[in-house]
């Protein structure tokens, strides 16, 4: 939040006064040094008020925030929801929604895999969605199209394997690295690795990144909380939270 701001604006923020309620255009130069005057000795005598001011301009600027990204989240709730490719886990008839758009080499999406993972299990009643959203360099795609190549090859339980391995995995992502993945998880790497490019696969990642665009969505992780977006790492009892008020509507 800029601070630099007219004292007058940072007042009348604080006071909820319209700004037009006053007219300095109708005094005269006299009348608005004095005014000026006037309020600059008040700050000085009171500088909790800027404290103040500051705290209600920012608490109004995530209000305005929050509403804004449920629109994105309503307007946009299909593609969120029921893109025929996600992935989907957790209770498919929870009464909650989460969903994660990841990248394999981000450091906060590997922080909260695991927590994601407890939250979902301890819950039991949250439907869980991955969004593959590479965004991190070649190594983030060539991630995403095995994966994706996974599921489309083996099915979701074997897309769900090879998702936690990745997020798991200590080596760079290379084709030999991918290989020996594909090995450990006793399936035949040659097919996968011969589609990892495929048509099918990219466009799955592209209508991942316009999903983000259009949510406008920069950064990894980023969540989708019933009707709220949730920008970048939170902890476990931060997500337990926002459930519980996503419940309580």
């Amino acid at each position: 939040m800029p601070i630099r701001r007219s004292a007058l604006a940072i007042v009348l923020a604080a006071t909820a006064l319209p700004a037009s309620a006053l007219d300095l255009s109708a005094m005269s130069e006299n009348e608005r040094a004095a005014f000026r005057a006037e309020v600059r000795a008040y700050l000085l005598e009171n500088p909790e008020v800027l404290t103040e001011a500051i705290a209600v301009l920012e608490q109004r600027e995530q209000q305005q925030q929050v509403a804004a990204d449920q629109m994105l989240v309503q307007d946009n709730f299909d593609a969120i929801l029921a893109d025929g490719h996600s992935w989907i886990g957790g209770n498919p008839e929870g009464d909650v929604t989460v969903v994660e758009f990841m990248d394999y080499r981000c450091g906060y999406c590997r922080r909260a895999f695991e927590e994601v993972e407890d939250l979902v299990e301890g819950d039991g009643n949250i439907r869980f969605i991955l969004k593959e959203f590479p965004i991190l360099g070649e190594q983030s795609v060539m991630a995403s199209q095995f994966a994706i190549t996974v599921q489309q090859l083996h099915g979701n339980d074997a897309y769900k394997a090879a998702h936690d391995a990745l997020m798991l995995m200590q080596t760079d992502i290379s084709e030999q690295s991918l290989t020996r993945l594909a090995e450990g998880l006793a399936f035949d790497p040659a097919p996968i690795m011969a589609r990892m490019a495929a048509p099918e696969v990219m466009a799955i990642i592209d209508a991942n990144h316009q999903l983000a665009q259009d949510l406008s969505i920069s950064g990894t992780p980023t969540f989708v909380m019933g009707d709220r977006l949730v920008r970048g790492y939170v902890p476990l009892p931060t997500m337990e939270a926002i459930i519980e008020e996503e419940r309580a509507g």
